[in-house]
């Protein structure tokens, strides 16, 4: 397999499993609709790729001298999952149109996949796989493929979410959907929290 596969299965494995940015990515093509979805989509996207990039450049090296800095970053992403598991199963699904909710940004796209667990442990492992050697072409081509196969693999989860719009016409099954979202980020936390 040529090294350009064997980046691109990483990637695609690495991005398309679930994980908490997928599951507000369903969320929102659910809720909101392909469009805005793809704002989230966008800035996950971008976040994750700069993300990479820096721990390719280096930053891996800081983290490795300072091992409390990447434990505060993995308790701050966990208390991330559960503020917004904690925002979706208080919604009351209500789809009135009073008070507009409130739709996903690129910030918090972005935001999210730097207190996401699982990118930082894609990005060093990542970069140790494919960039160990420090060699800046490497990083950047690596960086370059994963940016493709992250947004495709969002957006099919976006893309996903907006199938679902049509079964969550009703407060009732809007909740339910919500509080099944709100578990799931739950469980990701615990599964974060064990590591």
């Amino acid at each position: 397999m040529s090294l350009f596969l064997s980046m691109a299965a990483f990637a695609l494995a690495s991005s398309i499993s679930p994980g908490p940015v997928n599951i507000v990515a369903l969320s929102s093509g659910a809720q909101f609709g392909l469009r805005a979805a793809m704002r989230h989509v966008s800035g996950a996207t971008i976040g994750f790729t700069l993300l990479l990039l820096l721990i390719g450049l280096g930053l891996s090296e800081v983290l490795g001298r300072w091992p409390w800095l990447t434990e505060s970053i993995r308790l701050a992403g966990v208390a991330f999952l559960l503020y917004m598991a904690y925002r979706l199963a208080r919604d009351d699904g209500r789809l009135s149109t009073d008070k507009p909710a409130l739709q996903p940004t690129m910030l918090y796209g972005a935001m999210m996949q730097w207190l996401n667990p699982k990118a930082w442990l894609a990005s060093v492992a990542g970069m140790g796989l494919f960039a160990a050697a420090g060699d800046t072409p490497s990083v950047w081509r690596f960086a370059a493929i994963y940016f493709v196969i992250c947004y495709a693999s969002l957006a099919c989860w976006a893309y996903a979410g907006t199938f679902l719009r049509h079964y969550l016409n009703n407060a009732a099954r809007l909740r339910l959907f919500n509080r099944v979202m709100a578990a799931l980020l739950v469980g990701c936390a615990a599964y974060l929290l064990a590591f």
